[in-house]
């Protein structure tokens, strides 16, 4: 399999300084922050590019609003890369070329799609141990309290397909993704590679209207998911739904409102899949999209629930 993961993203929003804000408060490394570009990293160095909507360098939005307007994947060698760009044009995608050398094409839903060969690196972070009865991983040593999420990668992004089949046969086909897990005909969960956490894209059936869905950054375990989530909270950023954990993937998460796209994830402990994984198929209701989740999150101060709350509209 030539992908390793997401390598960038980029949006195009409207309110340069509030996206400047929502980044640093998010826990990146900031890069580069001027007037017309802001650049963000991850811990493994995938990266975000933000800028203001008009901008002439940007590809064309697929949905009204701050938005993502190109998606990176990256390859192991430029051998891999090479491998890619003909598989493509053997399933008929054609292939374009940036100022700069690196590849794009555009995907059913009109996203542009860029390819090359992967600007991020491995890296190793303290995950923490969990006790059971018997079993002792975690000996004379505290769980740790996060008081700030510091993302590790860009870990996934979801799309409402226009044209599900078509987007399917893009990234299943063209691409080379393995279907990890699916609802028939309304969603399918896939991975970049055979060896990987169980999905680095999912793709909704929405007919007719393209769209982003959200964009989901790893974070260690739990904890941080939920000291993250606490430092937001208390810097004002409105929860969509969260905490709360996904019985597709296993996954713990919190969804953020946000000014560059639809909401923003932080996740940790998905399942990882090897060739061994068996996809197995999901009614596509509330209760497969959250075993349990808080509306309208926790307060970073009092540590509670909110009181007054909106349902969220995720997963439904």
């Amino acid at each position: 399999m030539a992908l390793t993961g997401i390598d960038a993203v980029i949006f195009g929003v409207y309110d340069m300084n509030e996206a400047k804000k929502f980044l640093r408060d998010w826990g990146l490394n900031e890069i580069e922050s001027t007037d017309q570009k802001l650049f963000f990293k991850t811990l493994d160095d995938s990266e975000i590019h933000v800028y203001p909507a008009s901008h002439p360098e940007l590809a064309p939005p697929i949905e009204d609003g701050n938005t993502v307007r190109e998606v990176i994947w990256g390859t192991e060698t430029y051998n891999d890369l090479e491998n890619l760009l003909s598989r493509l044009k053997r399933h008929g995608f054609p292939i374009h070329t940036k100022p700069n050398g690196d590849f794009f094409t555009y995907d059913p839903n009109g996203m542009q799609i860029g390819l090359r060969v992967s600007h991020s690196k491995s890296v190793k972070v303290n995950v923490t141990q969990v006790n059971g009865p018997n079993v002792h991983h975690r000996i004379d040593q505290r769980s740790p309290v996060y008081n700030q999420a510091h993302p590790i990668q860009i870990g996934h992004i979801v799309f409402y397909g226009a044209d599900y089949e078509a987007m399917l046969r893009f990234y299943l086909d063209g691409l080379g993704f393995l279907i990890s897990d699916e609802y028939p005909g309304n969603g399918t969960f896939m991975r970049c590679k055979a060896r990987s956490g169980h999905h680095n894209l999912f793709v909704l059936n929405r007919n007719g209207k393209p769209g982003i869905n959200h964009v989901a950054f790893t974070v260690r375990d739990i904890h941080e998911v939920i000291g993250g989530g606490l430092a937001m909270s208390r810097k004002g950023w409105k929860t969509e739904i969260g905490p709360g954990r996904h019985p597709i993937s296993s996954a713990y998460f919190w969804y953020f409102e946000n000014p560059l796209c639809a909401a923003l994830e932080y996740y940790a402990d998905e399942d990882y899949c090897t060739e061994n994984w068996v996809p197995a198929q999901f009614e596509r209701k509330p209760e497969n999209f959250a075993e349990w989740a808080i509306a309208g999150g926790i307060d970073g101060n009092t540590r509670r629930q909110f009181k007054e709350t909106k349902d969220s509209n995720r997963g439904k």
